[in-house]
Protein backbone atom coordinates (compact mmCIF):
# COMPACT_ATOMS: atom_id res chain seq x y z
CA UNK A 1 0.00 0.00 0.00
CA UNK A 2 1.04 3.25 -0.66
CA UNK A 3 1.05 6.46 1.75
CA UNK A 4 -0.84 9.22 1.11
CA UNK A 5 2.27 11.53 -0.09
CA UNK A 6 3.58 8.48 -2.25
CA UNK A 7 0.47 8.35 -3.90
CA UNK A 8 0.69 12.05 -4.94
CA UNK A 9 3.94 11.95 -5.85
CA UNK A 10 3.37 9.00 -8.19
CA UNK A 11 0.75 10.50 -9.70
CA UNK A 12 2.37 13.80 -9.92
CA UNK A 13 5.31 12.20 -12.01
CA UNK A 14 2.76 10.09 -14.49
CA UNK A 15 0.82 13.71 -15.41
CA UNK A 16 4.28 15.29 -15.57
CA UNK A 17 5.55 12.09 -17.98
CA UNK A 18 2.35 12.43 -20.05
CA UNK A 19 2.72 16.41 -20.17
CA UNK A 20 6.09 16.02 -21.39
CA UNK A 21 5.05 13.43 -23.50
CA UNK A 22 2.64 15.52 -25.01
CA UNK A 23 4.27 18.97 -25.24
CA UNK A 24 5.08 18.96 -28.99
CA UNK A 25 2.05 17.89 -30.07
CA UNK A 26 0.07 21.01 -31.15
CA UNK A 27 -3.50 21.27 -30.82
CA UNK A 28 -5.97 21.15 -33.94
CA UNK A 29 -5.62 24.83 -34.16
CA UNK A 30 -1.94 25.06 -34.11
CA UNK A 31 -0.97 26.05 -30.77
CA UNK A 32 0.21 25.18 -27.76
CA UNK A 33 -1.73 23.71 -25.57
CA UNK A 34 -1.65 22.04 -21.64
CA UNK A 35 -3.09 18.66 -22.53
CA UNK A 36 -3.29 17.78 -18.96
CA UNK A 37 -4.83 21.14 -17.80
CA UNK A 38 -6.84 21.17 -21.08
CA UNK A 39 -9.33 24.19 -21.11
CA UNK A 40 -12.67 24.70 -22.74
CA UNK A 41 -13.04 28.18 -22.34
CA UNK A 42 -16.29 27.37 -20.97
CA UNK A 43 -16.93 27.97 -17.11
CA UNK A 44 -17.92 24.38 -15.61
CA UNK A 45 -17.19 22.84 -18.68
CA UNK A 46 -14.22 20.63 -18.43
CA UNK A 47 -12.29 17.67 -20.13
CA UNK A 48 -10.46 15.45 -17.44
CA UNK A 49 -8.64 12.70 -17.55
CA UNK A 50 -8.09 10.16 -14.45
CA UNK A 51 -6.30 7.26 -13.31
CA UNK A 52 -6.99 5.41 -10.56
CA UNK A 53 -5.41 1.98 -9.14
CA UNK A 54 -8.63 -0.05 -11.04
CA UNK A 55 -8.93 2.32 -14.24
CA UNK A 56 -8.21 4.81 -16.96
CA UNK A 57 -10.98 7.71 -17.80
CA UNK A 58 -11.37 10.62 -19.83
CA UNK A 59 -14.43 12.39 -19.83
CA UNK A 60 -16.23 15.73 -20.39
CA UNK A 61 -17.54 17.11 -17.59
CA UNK A 62 -20.17 19.68 -17.02
CA UNK A 63 -20.46 21.11 -13.99
CA UNK A 64 -23.13 23.79 -13.63
CA UNK A 65 -24.34 24.69 -10.51
CA UNK A 66 -27.87 25.41 -12.23
CA UNK A 67 -29.48 21.96 -13.16
CA UNK A 68 -31.67 23.47 -16.01
CA UNK A 69 -28.54 25.51 -17.88
CA UNK A 70 -26.39 22.00 -16.73
CA UNK A 71 -29.04 20.18 -19.10
CA UNK A 72 -29.06 22.79 -21.96
CA UNK A 73 -25.27 22.07 -21.92
CA UNK A 74 -25.80 18.71 -22.22
CA UNK A 75 -28.50 18.57 -24.73
CA UNK A 76 -26.01 21.41 -27.25
CA UNK A 77 -23.91 18.27 -26.86
CA UNK A 78 -26.33 15.60 -27.71
CA UNK A 79 -26.89 18.19 -30.93
CA UNK A 80 -22.88 17.39 -31.75
CA UNK A 81 -23.01 13.46 -30.69
CA UNK A 82 -22.72 12.49 -34.58
CA UNK A 83 -20.05 14.81 -34.94
CA UNK A 84 -18.27 13.72 -31.84
CA UNK A 85 -18.57 9.91 -32.82
CA UNK A 86 -16.95 10.37 -36.19
CA UNK A 87 -14.47 12.51 -34.66
CA UNK A 88 -13.66 9.60 -31.48
CA UNK A 89 -14.69 7.05 -33.46
CA UNK A 90 -15.69 5.08 -30.76
CA UNK A 91 -19.19 5.00 -28.43
CA UNK A 92 -19.02 7.18 -24.98
CA UNK A 93 -21.01 6.88 -22.19
CA UNK A 94 -23.34 9.52 -22.25
CA UNK A 95 -25.25 10.60 -18.31
CA UNK A 96 -27.45 13.50 -17.96
CA UNK A 97 -27.27 12.66 -14.34
CA UNK A 98 -24.36 11.56 -12.99
CA UNK A 99 -22.76 11.63 -9.40
CA UNK A 100 -18.96 12.43 -8.81
CA UNK A 101 -16.68 11.12 -6.49
CA UNK A 102 -17.90 14.07 -3.51
CA UNK A 103 -21.72 13.24 -4.62
CA UNK A 104 -22.24 16.10 -6.51
CA UNK A 105 -24.45 15.75 -9.33
CA UNK A 106 -23.13 16.74 -12.30
CA UNK A 107 -23.26 15.36 -16.30
CA UNK A 108 -20.63 13.58 -18.14
CA UNK A 109 -19.38 11.96 -21.17
CA UNK A 110 -16.78 9.26 -20.61
CA UNK A 111 -14.98 5.97 -21.75
CA UNK A 112 -13.04 4.25 -19.75
CA UNK A 113 -10.09 1.55 -19.74
CA UNK A 114 -10.54 -0.84 -17.08
CA UNK A 115 -7.33 -3.37 -15.46
CA UNK A 116 -5.03 -0.64 -15.64
CA UNK A 117 -2.95 0.88 -12.27
CA UNK A 118 -1.47 4.12 -12.01
CA UNK A 119 0.96 2.20 -9.36
CA UNK A 120 2.39 -0.22 -11.67
CA UNK A 121 4.58 1.73 -14.26
CA UNK A 122 4.23 -1.59 -16.75
CA UNK A 123 1.12 0.40 -17.49
CA UNK A 124 1.81 3.77 -17.80
CA UNK A 125 2.57 2.52 -21.81
CA UNK A 126 -1.32 1.57 -22.27
CA UNK A 127 -2.26 4.51 -19.94
CA UNK A 128 -0.55 6.75 -22.57
CA UNK A 129 -1.89 5.19 -25.53
CA UNK A 130 -5.33 5.27 -23.87
CA UNK A 131 -5.41 8.51 -23.08
CA UNK A 132 -3.24 10.43 -25.99
CA UNK A 133 -5.19 9.72 -29.17
CA UNK A 134 -8.50 11.06 -27.31
CA UNK A 135 -7.89 13.82 -26.09
CA UNK A 136 -6.11 14.91 -29.15
CA UNK A 137 -9.87 13.76 -30.78
CA UNK A 138 -11.94 15.60 -27.81
CA UNK A 139 -9.28 18.58 -29.33
CA UNK A 140 -10.11 18.53 -32.45
CA UNK A 141 -14.24 17.93 -31.80
CA UNK A 142 -13.94 21.06 -29.29
CA UNK A 143 -12.10 22.69 -32.15
CA UNK A 144 -15.05 22.37 -34.41
CA UNK A 145 -17.63 22.55 -31.81
CA UNK A 146 -16.74 25.25 -29.22
CA UNK A 147 -18.19 28.00 -30.78
CA UNK A 148 -22.04 26.67 -30.37
CA UNK A 149 -21.14 26.73 -27.03
CA UNK A 150 -20.32 30.43 -26.48
CA UNK A 151 -23.52 31.57 -25.15
CA UNK A 152 -22.48 29.31 -22.17
CA UNK A 153 -19.47 31.25 -21.39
Amino acid sequence: MYSREETKKLKEHFWTTFGQYMAAVPSSDMERINWVNYKTGIKNLFFRMDVTNKKATIMIEMSQPDEGIRNLVFEQFLEFKPVFQATLQEEWDWSNVYYDEYGKQISRISISLESVSIFKREDWPALISFFKPRIIALDEFWSAAKYSFDIFK
